[in-house]
């Protein structure tokens, strides 16, 4: 069904709102809010109905609602003075009062004669990164073996759909190119998409060899590819192995891809979402200057969007960033409004795997419950299981839980998810944790010299080396170690640990304190 109304044309399918044949830029939620109000126009929509329908229940300020009912007003050529489309009746709330016009797009003859011309519209590119999985072809020689890799590609399908930030193509769609060679930037302008993943897949015998490759239907451009062998012992494991590592290595390859386009575009034409992945190439970096530009382009993104969940998880995830380095210029204005980010992330993102990590493992930081936060980010890896952020943040939850074998096996998924990741250095810090609270001190240390290798000047990896060579008996190592955090941060001293070190088992404390004093940090 299509909606005409004053020269404007909304299509749900393609969710797009165009004027004289020109598709117009319109966010998703002000996009959902039209096309609310055009279903329900012969009422009127009161407050809580849109807060019910459009915001999924979740808690929106009058001044939130004030403004995406302005940019609906705006997006169709009215205003709230004017109100000649949208109008707002008084304690009741709003009702659209335009004549409109469905179209049955089955049964429409324009639409049917412009098929029969050959002169069908291409969708737009949506408003985030989009992409299409191709079925993959079948190289056993066996056609009984389609069941096989056609359920690979739909597993695909289905846990890229998780990523919020990521528009799929549905299975149905995908399916239509099967059999037949392609043109993947014919592909991208047919379906409407940036990106399309293709592959292979041959069985012999008891082995799979899976290849796939990551392609811009923009330029053409091979962006990924790689290759995954395995052997079939449990047809289920084996598809679910084969999804996770697929989607943990495309997820992180589009956002890279995404954040190059977005250096390229002129600031005067930056969006939302553009701000947010300008903010994730510098808190990547993980340095203090790269914290300290990343922050204001988490608030732009939340300034042009003030519901971007994963925008308000992100700043969050700055000043954690700065606490654990202890860069926090005024602790206790740092930390009221770290928790206000926090609490924003995880009330706008239930829905939302980045935004619950983020928000959720930060929080505890700043004076969150732990145990609730745990939950956050548990349900974050319900709504995305390939996400690899959320397995190693998830591991340092339970590290400050004291779980410390499961904490590693968190890191350890979060690696094999995504094993060329910025913040692998964090992973190995983790576990290197894990093993010191579990007096495994050697093991500590070859992770801790992985994780020094990539970022050598982290307070916290040079804390537990510090710790870990003077447990260990290697008091001259441990002292240089000491050294070296004291010149990071002359500041820090056994007397303030306590807000540093997020640990619940006291033993743990008292083992860190121990190493940390032996190394020869002051009182």
């Amino acid at each position: 069904m299509r909606y005409e109304f004053d020269g404007f044309v909304l299509d749900p399918d393609r969710r797009e709102l165009r004027r004289d044949g020109e598709t117009l830029a319109v966010a998703p939620l002000v996009f959902d809010l039209l096309l609310y109000f055009l279903r329900h126009r012969e009422r009127v929509i009161s407050k809580d109905d849109l807060f019910d329908a459009v915001w999924e229940g979740r808690i929106v300020s009058e001044s939130t609602l004030a403004s995406h009912i302005n940019a609906v007003r705006k997006a169709i050529g009215d205003s709230g003075s004017e109100q000649r489309l949208l109008r707002t009746m008084a304690r009741k709330g709003f009702r659209f009062v335009g004549d409109v016009a469905e179209i049955d797009m089955v049964q429409a003859p324009a639409v049917l004669s412009s098929v029969q011309a050959g002169e069908v519209s291409n969708p737009a590119l949506p408003d985030r990164p989009s992409i299409a999985v191709l079925p993959f072809l079948n190289l056993s020689g066996d056609p009984q073996q389609d069941y096989f890799v056609d359920g690979i590609v739909e597993d695909i399908i289905l846990a890229l759909s998780r990523s919020r930030w990521l528009f799929v193509i549905a299975r149905n769609s995908s399916f239509t190119y099967k059999g037949r060679a392609v043109d993947v930037r014919q592909v991208g302008r047919e379906l409407g998409v940036r990106y399309v993943l293709e592959g292979s897949v041959r069985r012999v015998a008891n082995r799979v060899r899976i290849t796939g490759q990551l392609i811009d239907t923009t330029s053409g451009m091979h962006l990924w590819g790689e290759r995954f062998e395995s052997v079939v012992d449990d047809i289920f494991e084996l598809q679910d192995q084969i999804t996770a590592s697929v989607v943990g290595a495309i997820a992180p390859q589009v956002e890279f891809a995404e954040i190059e386009r977005a250096k390229r575009k002129p600031t005067e034409s930056l969006d939302a979402y553009d701000y947010y992945l300008r903010g994730l190439t510098k808190f990547h970096l993980s340095t203090r200057e790269g914290i300290d530009e990343a922050l204001p382009k988490f608030y732009k993104a939340i300034e042009r969007d003030p519901d971007f969940a994963a925008a308000y998880g992100m700043a969050a995830g700055c000043f954690y960033w700065r606490k654990m380095n202890r860069w926090l210029d005024d602790r206790a204005a740092d930390g009221a409004e770290a928790a206000r980010l926090c609490e924003r992330a995880v009330a706008l993102g239930r829905n939302d795997a980045v935004a619950l990590t983020r928000g959720g493992h930060a929080w505890p930081h700043f004076g969150g419950d732990l145990h609730t936060c745990v939950a956050y980010v548990d349900r974050a890896l319900v709504l995305n299981p390939n996400l690899s952020t959320t397995w190693y943040l998830g591991g340092y939850q339970r590290v400050s839980l004291g779980e410390h074998d499961d904490a590693i096996a968190y890191f350890s998924r979060a690696m094999r998810l995504s094993p060329r990741d910025p913040e692998t250095f964090q992973m190995h810090t983790g576990i290197a944790m894990s093993h010191l609270y579990s007096r495994r001190f050697d093991a500590a240390l070859a992770s801790l010299q992985q994780a020094g290798q990539e970022l050598p000047n982290i307070l916290r990896v040079a804390a537990f080396q510090a710790m870990a060579h003077a447990l260990a008996g290697q008091l001259d190592e441990a002292r240089e170690a000491m050294g070296h955090v004291r010149r990071l941060d002359p500041s820090l001293n056994l007397g303030n640990i306590d807000d540093w070190l997020l640990v619940r088992r006291p033993q743990d404390f008292a083992l860190a304190s121990e190493g940390l004093r032996l190394a020869g940090m002051p009182e």
